[in-house]
């Protein structure tokens, strides 16, 4: 928790002119009471009205004051922890820009998005409090103290007495109660990974019909956070009511007590007046610290999480500084291993081969065989366990990432369209480009057909996650997005997959002379897809079981002719 106030240093100024503004009110709410005070014993006993019209005057510049001091404390300590959060969430989010996949993986998308969202409120709030209280509390309940004891020291033994029982009281709640939080927090990730789940993936849902069974899923996600939540609001539902208590027998005791201290003498009606006002000051000071005492500990374990994400290290940073221009194009993995951490066996063992600009390089395999792992190590998405993958003849690790991607014109296996127009969609890979590029890069993605029929154009908006285009053309505007880069390395994991065989083919004629200059790596399932490379790699099992062209394989390779009878007729084979 501390670790993350630091960032209040930036709003040091706002905090010192709220702590400023807090002493001013703190100090005007306990002048009050003997204002209070005087006016009842030498105004209204002694029946002077001028004193009482000039005590009651003072009383309201006093109180004005106060309530002014008040107003811009509270609006200058929500703005320092509305930076606050700001800030956290924008370091969050930069921070979580430098993963690797490893750490998302890790961590878990849906317990991030808790994290930057849930548990930096919660710290924003508690902020609030603290920048509140921890001024006024301790000078109301101090101040409370010295002016009680002033008006009467013996009166005083009263508070002696309550105010241990009223601690001990709330030291025993709190105790109870934070253990939960941390629950609390772990049920909402959970719960927040169900809702997830169950919206990203209705139309699986749908189609299964297993609305009945999620529908169970969510409801025990919900009962468990419902459970722990009402377990600990049970808990500190018993702070108020045993504080209450104290408070009402204290003011008991003080008007038993006074009222026999009057009658000996000893203490006037309107000292004990004041008196029972400082003694309520001192116990909503006790209780303002006591809501602080429920406040922190959730706001501390978010903060935990918040830090758990802060000081987890990248698996791999940039480190090189080369420019990756050396040999444009050219792409090799030199006996690259990689495993995921944890696993038992490597997903990738002694991956070698080449890939050369002006060539269309292709790999097919079984699932599960490796081809999307191979192809996510390219742009550094993962750090190779051992080897080395060049791309331009410069170790991926040598040069930075950014430096990398902008050589490599990735198309994912799972199309992803973001919200926005179509054409801001494919000028997502290059910002700057014209009309006349978007256009180009959707005419060589067989993409211009079906935008031409759409109402809109290329300024048809895209629904979230593309609910509001097919598959296809999810894959043709992916296609897009990576050719209007005009990259010198074009990736495409299984970016075919959702076309027709009229429409693939006439995507890889078009791609031919669009990608004459750069080197294409096409991963595929269909063995008619990659028949017309210049090299096919056969993986299977994570290992390299051939290289060579369509009909060397044919001839030499039985795991690739076993793939291509599973999809060929013999006649075709032949």
């Amino acid at each position: 928790m501390i670790k993350l106030l630091k960032n209040l240093s930036a709003y040091k100024w706002i905090i010192l002119a709220v702590f400023g503004l807090i002493f001013v009110q703190s100090l005007s709410d306990l002048f009050l009471p003997t204002l209070m005070a005087d006016i009842v014993d030498k105004g209204v006993v002694a029946g002077d009205t001028a004193y009482i019209l000039k005590i009651g005057g003072m009383m309201l510049m006093v109180s004005a004051l106060g309530a002014f001091a008040s107003v811009i404390a509270s609006y200058y300590s929500s703005k320092a922890a509305m930076g606050l959060g700001r800030d956290i969430r924008k370091k969050v989010f930069h921070h979580v820009e430098k993963f690797s996949l490893q750490e998302f993986d890790e961590v878990g998308t849906a317990s991030l998005i808790t994290r930057t969202t849930n548990d930096i409120t919660q710290v924003q709030q508690v902020v609030i409090m603290m920048l509140r209280m921890v001024v006024s509390a301790p000078i109301m309940l101090v101040g409370g103290i010295i002016m009680a004891v002033s008006k009467d020291a013996q009166l005083s033994l009263v508070i002696v007495v309550t105010i241990p029982v009223l601690i001990g009281s709330i030291l025993l709640i709190v105790r109870k109660g934070v253990p939960l939080f941390q629950t609390i927090q772990k049920r909402l990730d959970r719960l927040n990974l169900v809702l997830r789940e169950n919206l990203t993936g209705i139309r699986v849902i749908r189609a299964f019909n297993r609305e009945t069974e999620e529908k169970a899923r969510l409801k025990q996600a919900n009962k468990e956070l419902t459970d722990v939540s009402i377990k600990v609001n049970k808990v500190m539902a018993f702070m108020m009511p045993v504080m209450m208590l104290v408070m009402n027998l204290t003011v008991v005791g003080i008007i038993w007590f006074g009222g026999i201290r009057i009658d000996n003498g000893g203490m006037q009606i309107g000292d004990l007046m004041a008196f029972i006002q400082y003694v309520m000051q001192i116990m909503f000071a006790l209780v303002m610290a006591s809501m602080m005492f429920v406040m922190v500990p959730r706001a501390a374990v978010s903060a935990k999480r918040i830090n758990e994400v802060l000081d987890m290290e990248p698996s791999f940073l940039d480190e090189g500084t080369e420019k990756a221009d050396r040999i444009r194009g050219l792409l090799e993995f030199d006996h690259v291993t990689f495993s995921y951490p944890g696993a038992e066996e490597p997903a990738l063992s002694d991956i070698s081969f080449t890939a050369k600009p002006g060539e269309m390089t292709a790999i097919i395999g079984g699932t599960g065989s490796g081809k999307s792992t191979l192809v996510n190590l390219i742009p550094r998405f993962y750090e190779v366990s051992s080897g080395a993958i060049r791309v331009n003849g410069v170790d991926v690790r040598e040069a930075s990432q950014e430096e990398i991607r902008s050589k490599i014109g990735f198309v994912p296996q799972k199309a992803v369209l973001f919200t926005g127009t179509i054409a801001d969609n494919i000028r997502f890979g290059k910002q700057d480009a014209t009309q006349d590029e978007i256009e180009h890069a959707a005419r060589i993605a067989q993409a211009e057909d079906f935008i031409g029929k759409m109402k809109d154009g290329y300024e048809t908006k895209i629904e979230q996650g593309g609910s509001n285009v097919s598959g296809g053309q999810k894959q043709r505007l992916s296609i897009a997005r990576a050719l209007i880069r005009k990259p010198d390395l074009y990736v495409f994991d299984d970016s075919f997959s959702a076309l027709d065989f009229k429409t693939d083919a006439k995507l890889r004629a078009a791609l031919k002379d669009e990608t004459k200059h750069a080197t294409v790596l096409l991963v595929a399932q269909r063995v008619s897809t990659v028949v017309d490379a210049d090299r096919i790699i056969v993986l299977d099992k994570g290992h390299i079981a051939g290289i060579g062209t369509h009909e060397e394989l044919l001839k030499t390779n039985d795991v690739y002719r076993e793939i291509a009878l599973s999809q060929l007729s013999e006649e075709e084979i032949a």
